[in-house]
């Protein structure tokens, strides 16, 4: 929880983030992400200052809960002194105590946001899905509650002016605009709708300009006139294109040309035959693209 500090930005964790998105994919499936279609309405986990703190934050906790599907999950939210925003302990359950920062009990209207990132850690550890390492698992857990609908909470609990900043989650807040983004272009969603934060909605328009950039790479067929122009170049010459280029050609074992390029919807690699105009369908998020190869 950045408070007072500096707020980082940009997207130095993207690598992680696009990773991640694969990984729920995969442990998920698409039939399962698409029940998460709906997210956290705002009005279910509002929290004014006149709610008495304790019940206030356990009606917040069994509203984030019902949304991740946990029905036998109890959370006992309690408050004390500490440097992060919450901590939660993963044991076995059914029940699980969350701490929440002293900071929330007159900070209420965030306390949402604090525990859509805890009780997406406990979603994970029910679903056995990790990373290695505690910096990439947070990854994961924040990109999981915003991919998945509760993520929005954490954005708009970012706020940042001459004197004084708030973030929480360890995503940045282009990077969660990012994944809202990427969530938005699935089911259709405008979460910018929902945000108090003039400073989140700036991240999210940031990070939705970014998410778009997947869907108009080559060889898909929407891209731009730059893009296609570097493509061309690259398959005369059989040739991977500088670092930052997303596709690679190799040949398969007959010697015909083929190119890989990552899924823009799920981020895994997809492998078609150079031959011009070809739809391809991902085996993993059942997206179709249109290309040109």
């Amino acid at each position: 929880m950045a408070n007072g500090g500096p707020v980082e930005h940009g997207y130095p964790h993207l690598e992680t983030v696009r990773a991640a998105v694969t990984a729920l994919y995969r442990r998920l499936s698409r039939d399962t992400i698409e029940t998460f279609a709906a997210s956290v309405a705002p009005a279910d986990v509002a929290f004014c200052d006149t709610d008495d703190l304790h019940l206030g934050a356990q009606r917040v906790a069994r509203e984030i809960v019902r949304h991740f599907r946990l029905p036998d999950a109890r959370l006992i939210v309690g408050f004390r002194e500490m440097t992060h925003a919450a901590n939660v302990e993963l044991a076995a359950g059914p029940e699980y105590f969350v701490e929440l920062n002293d900071r929330f009990r007159t900070h209420r209207a965030d306390i949402g946001a604090a525990l859509a990132h805890e009780v997406a850690h406990v979603y994970l550890h029910r679903l056995g899905l990790a990373f290695p390492g505690t910096a990439r698992n947070e990854i994961l857990t924040d990109t999981a509650a915003a991919y998945l609908g509760a993520g929005w909470l954490l954005l708009d609990a970012y706020r940042e002016d001459a004197v004084s900043s708030q973030k929480l989650g360890y995503l940045t807040p282009e990077e969660f605009g990012y994944v809202l983004a990427k969530r938005a272009l699935l089911f259709g969603e405008d979460p910018s709708l929902w945000f108090t934060s003039p400073q989140a909605y700036t991240a999210y328009v940031k990070g939705r300009d970014r998410a778009r950039r997947d869907g108009q790479q080559p060889p898909l067929a929407a891209a731009g006139w730059a893009g296609r122009r570097r493509y061309a170049h690259d398959r005369r010459h059989t040739c991977d294109g500088p670092p930052a280029t997303p596709y690679a050609f190799a040949a398969d074992p007959a010697g015909r040309l083929r190119v890989s390029f990552p899924c823009p919807t799920c981020h895994q690699r997809i492998r078609v035959p150079v031959q011009g105009r070809v739809r391809a369908r991902c085996g993993l998020c059942r997206t179709v693209l249109e290309c040109d190869t």
